[in-house]
């Protein structure tokens, strides 16, 4: 092969459907050692084989993710988890509760795991996750083998909730995405750390910690001084382009308003995340919002959100994204 053709571009990825076919090809496209950007209940995930050290590798490449950022591993079922890692009772009782759903826990690893550790960032645990949506739990089946899949976007930027978001972030670097429609929750898994006595709560999302701690009692908060144990722990992540004003009740000039319940009288919100002050709707609006005002507008005010159930999640994914706006002013 000579040089020109070694450099020329890549071809954009092909978007699929979620057609028996299209998931049949999917999934030889992932046993080959390909990425494929599939759809959840949370956002897209960039998928490839978990046990497949390389296939791990790109994902790191083609997102331009660090790799001391471990990745969630989807499975089919519990099983498949049970064959991963070390699952203690309430463990157990968590993903019988809340699996198939956007609830990832991280676990000891077993020794006979069979996940390249380049997927767990050398670390003794995994994290694992059965996600909810049909298309994806069935690319898993046919593979096999678990998938690596963190959200299918450069790193730090928007996750995305659509495949058109995929395409406009990754689509040269990958292989496939299957379109299975937006996502329904639109922010990532909560990520918990099951123990002996109780749980810690390493990343809110789109699974209310008010729900988990129905099973495990009040959640901890991690211990920093551990570093990176889970995914999302970064402090910028999810970030536009724009700069973030948080807590904000009106736009300053030049501002975009990304608004959330009934604005205040006289002001005309650029997007509302739910003008009835509904926290799922919000976060099923919240990256594709931020997305489309990022396309017109150097800065965004964001109105006020309520941190309680989803609210907190919420909070959580605009104050990392609004991290590197607070980093770029020093």
């Amino acid at each position: 092969m000579n040089s020109d053709s070694q450099n020329a571009p890549r071809a954009p990825a092909r978007i699929l459907s979620t057609d028996p076919a299209s998931l049949a090809e999917a999934a030889s496209k992932i046993l080959a050692g390909g990425l494929v950007a599939v759809p959840t209940e949370t956002v897209y995930g960039l998928a490839a084989d978990a046990t497949n050290g390389a296939a791990v590798a790109s994902i790191y490449t083609a997102k331009g993710r660090p790799s001391f950022n471990p990745l969630i591993c989807h499975v089919a079922d519990l099983a498949m988890a049970e064959s991963l890692a070390d699952f203690s009772p309430l463990a157990r009782a968590l993903a019988a509760r809340f699996w198939p759903g956007p609830l990832t826990l991280v676990l000891p690893r077993k020794s006979s795991c069979p996940v390249h550790e380049l997927a767990t960032a050398g670390l003794p645990s995994i994290a694992v996750r059965q996600p909810q949506h049909i298309a994806t739990l069935e690319i898993i089946s046919r593979v096999g083998r678990p998938l690596a899949a963190p959200s299918a976007n450069p790193s730090e930027q928007l996750s995305p909730t659509t495949a058109a978001h995929v395409a406009a972030g990754l689509g040269s670097r990958i292989d496939l995405i299957i379109d299975g429609g937006p996502c329904s929750a639109g922010l990532e898994s909560t990520i918990i750390a099951p123990g002996e006595d109780g749980a810690v709560m390493l990343r809110a999302g789109a699974l209310a910690r008010s729900e988990i701690e129905l099973l495990t009692g009040p959640l901890r908060s991690p211990d920093h001084a551990k570093g990176i144990v889970a995914p999302g722990m970064l402090r910028r992540h999810y970030a536009p382009h724009a700069r973030l004003r948080l807590g904000a009740t009106a736009p300053e000039s030049g501002e975009a308003f990304l608004a959330f319940g009934a604005p205040p009288s006289g002001v005309s919100p650029s997007l509302n995340l739910s003008i009835r002050g509904d926290l799922a709707e919000a976060a099923t609006n919240l990256f594709a919002m931020l997305r489309a005002l990022d396309e017109t507008h150097d800065s965004i005010a964001v109105a006020p959100i309520p941190n309680v159930g989803l609210g907190e999640a919420l909070n959580d994914r605009l104050r990392r994204g609004a991290a590197h706006s607070r980093e770029n002013e020093l």
